[in-house]
C-alpha cells in the first residue's frame, strides 16, 4: 500500500471540514439558490468535458492489447502494483504540451500520455511508467471525485494550494512505485525540466542544488501559491523515495508565508466570500457560450486540415510521378470530378491550385467570404515540405503551426 505525502490526509480533513461548513452557510445564506448555481456550473462542466472527451476518443489514439501493446503492458503493471481494480482507458493524444492528465467523465475513468512524453522517452521507455503511475494515483486517491465538494476551500489563500502540492507529492509516490530504477525517475522528471532530448544530459546534481534558491523570498512566495512544487524539490523526493530516505527541503520564507496568506487561489479577490464566490459564476455564465463556440470554431479547422491529407498525398504522389504538378483540377490526381470536395458537416470544402497549394474555404464557420487555410508545397532535396498559412482568420482559431 502507497502511504500519502505526510500532508496530505490532514489538509484534506481541513479542507473537507471548512468546505462542508461553507457549503452550509451558502445555501442557508442565499436560500438554496446557491444550488441553481452549481447546476449551472455542472451543465458548463458537462459540455466542456464532453468536448474534451469527444476530441479525445475522435482524434486520440486508444492503448489496448493491440494497439501500442508495450505501453497497454506498462499500464495494466502499474495497476497491479498499486492495486487500482478498474483498469482506466489510456489514450496516446498528439498536443503542444509535455505531460500527462487524468480525468472523469460520467464516471469513467481516463488517461491520457501526451505523445510528446512517449517520443521523448523512446530511449528509456520504462520511464514512462512514473507518468502512467502518477496519474493512477489521481484515480486510486479519488482526487478527481472530491474537487466538486472541495471546491470552496480550495480557494482560501494556502491551503488550496498546499492541498493540490500535497496530492502531486503522493501521486509522484504513486510514479515511483510503478518505476522499477531510480534512473527512470530521474530521466522522467528530467524530461518536463529540460526538453525532449536535453534531459539525456541533465547534470542531476547540479539541477538539484537548485533548490537551495527556493527558500528566498520570490520563490517561496509563488510556490506557495502555486498548484504545483518546484520540479527540482519532487525529483529530489521522488529519487530520496526511491532508496526508502527521507528529504527535508529548505524552509519558505516568513514573509512570503505573510503575504500568500492573503492571495487567495485562483486569483479571487476576498477568502471565499460569497459575493465573490457568485461573481465568479456570473464572469463563467457569460463566457462560457462564446468560449464553447470558439473552441467548436478551432476544431473545426483542425478537422479540416485532417481531412485535407489525402489529398496532400495525391498531390505527393501525382509530383513523384511526373515531377511536376497537376492542373489545378481534383479529376487530375484521381477525384471522381472537379468540384471542390464538400466536408460532410457543410461547414467548409476543399480543391486546389496552382503550383500544388491546397485551399480549403472555411468561410461558413466565421459567416463571411474569402476565409481559407492554405498548405503550400515546397520541393526540396527528395522531400516535400507543406507550409500551412491562412487567409483573412484570426490565429486564435488556428492550430500552432498555421500561425
Amino acid at each position: 500500500m502507497i502511504t500519502p505525502y505526510k500532508h496530505e490526509n490532514t489538509l484534506f480533513k481541513l479542507a473537507l471540514g471548512i468546505s462542508l461548513l461553507l457549503w452550509l452557510l451558502l445555501v442557508i445564506g442565499t436560500f438554496g439558490f446557491v444550488l441553481l448555481y452549481g447546476l449551472f456550473g455542472f451543465l458548463v462542466y458537462l459540455f466542456a468535458q464532453s468536448a474534451f472527451i469527444s476530441h479525445l476518443k475522435g482524434s486520440g489514439v486508444r492503448i489496448t492489447p493491440g494497439q501500442y501493446p508495450d505501453l497497454h503492458r506498462q499500464l495494466i503493471a502499474c495497476c497491479q502494483k498499486i492495486d487500482l481494480q478498474e483498469v482506466p482507458e489510456m489514450y496516446l493524444l498528439r498536443t503542444d504540451f509535455f505531460n500527462a492528465l487524468a480525468t472523469r467523465f460520467l464516471g469513467r475513468n481516463f488517461i491520457v500520455l501526451f505523445s510528446e512524453v512517449v517520443d521523448s522517452l523512446e530511449t528509456r521507455p520504462a520511464a514512462v511508467n512514473f507518468y502512467i503511475g502518477h496519474e493512477l494515483g489521481h484515480l486510486h486517491r479519488k482526487h478527481l471525485q472530491w474537487q466538486w465538494l472541495l471546491w470552496p476551500a480550495s480557494i482560501l489563500p494556502l491551503l488550496g494550494a498546499a492541498l493540490r502540492r500535497a496530492q502531486e507529492y503522493t501521486c509522484d509516490r504513486y510514479g515511483v512505485a510503478c518505476c522499477a530504477a531510480g534512473e527512470d525517475i530521474k530521466a522522467a522528471i528530467a524530461a518536463i525540466a529540460a526538453g525532449n532530448s536535453r534531459w539525456k544530459t541533465l547534470n542531476t546534481d547540479a539541477y538539484l542544488q537548485q533548490i537551495s534558491e527556493s527558500s528566498g523570498f520570490w520563490m517561496s512566495f509563488n510556490e506557495l501559491t502555486n498548484d504545483y512544487p518546484w520540479l527540482s524539490k519532487r525529483m529530489a523526493s521522488a529519487l530520496a523515495l526511491s532508496r526508502g530516505e527521507e528529504i527535508t527541503h529548505p524552509s519558505r520564507h516568513w514573509g512570503a508565508k505573510l503575504l500568500a496568506l492573503v492571495v487567495p487561489r485562483f486569483g479571487v479577490g476576498g477568502s471565499g466570500s460569497v459575493l465573490v464566490t457568485i461573481a465568479m459564476i456570473g464572469i463563467l455564465a457569460a463566457v462560457a457560450l462564446p468560449a464553447y463556440q470558439d473552441y467548436m470554431k478551432r476544431a473545426d479547422v483542425t478537422a479540416a486540415l485532417v481531412d485535407a491529407v489525402p489529398v496532400r498525398t495525391a498531390l505527393v504522389d501525382f509530383y513523384n510521378e511526373n515531377l511536376d504538378w497537376p492542373t489545378p483540377v481534383l479529376s487530375e490526381i484521381g477525384y471522381a470530378n472537379d468540384d471542390p470536395l464538400q466536408a460532410v458537416s457543410g461547414k467548409y470544402t476543399i480543391d486546389i491550385f496552382e503550383d500544388g497549394v491546397i485551399g480549403i474555404d472555411v468561410s461558413v464557420l466565421f459567416g463571411g467570404s474569402g476565409q481559407f487555410v492554405i498548405l503550400t508545397p515546397t520541393v526540396g532535396s527528395g522531400e516535400i515540405e507543406w507550409k500551412c498559412t491562412s487567409q483573412n482568420i484570426e490565429a486564435n482559431y488556428l492550430p500552432s503551426n498555421c500561425r
